[in-house]
């Protein structure tokens, strides 16, 4: 028979393994290399809530609102987009780490939210989303009867 003791190692494994993942899926994994949380994707992301909305600030300069797409789809929102190259013909570059061409970026939402109310705008090269949360996630005050 085998003892449990002899397992717990493993289970510990698991677990660091499962939480990993888990961090990977929702883009919330540590950047090793730069010894701090960062980013995993494009564009960078940030989403927080209050007692009503989910709010989402996505970085991304030079672009217009003709240049981005934004989705809502079940718990999931996506941003798509495209940075044209501008450079003019002839061009030498020494040094280029703004991407052009296309992306797309997908988060999980943390709870239900209301697609048919989402709004967006894009000042000074930060996209703003406010996604209202959906009415069956939001707190309700209960009648109490006397």
């Amino acid at each position: 028979m085998f003892s449990r003791v002899r397992f717990e190692p493993l289970v510990g494994l698991r677990n660091e393994m499962d939480r990993l993942f888990d961090e990977f899926s929702r883009g919330t994994a540590p950047n090793r290399f730069a010894g701090r949380w960062a980013a995993t994707g494009f564009p960078a992301i940030n989403v927080w809530e209050d007692e009503r909305n989910l709010h989402a600030e996505a970085e991304l300069p030079g672009l217009t609102m003709n240049d981005l797409e934004v989705f809502v789809q079940g718990d999931e929102l996506t941003i798509k987009g495209r940075r044209d190259d501008a450079s003019p013909e002839g061009t030498t570059w020494h040094r280029r780490e703004r991407g052009v061409g296309e992306f797309s970026r997908v988060l999980r939402l943390p709870v239900a939210v209301n697609a048919e109310k989402v709004e967006a705008s894009l000042r000074d090269g930060v996209l703003a989303i406010t996604l209202p949360k959906a009415d069956s996630v939001l707190p309700r005050k209960i009648e109490v009867k006397g």
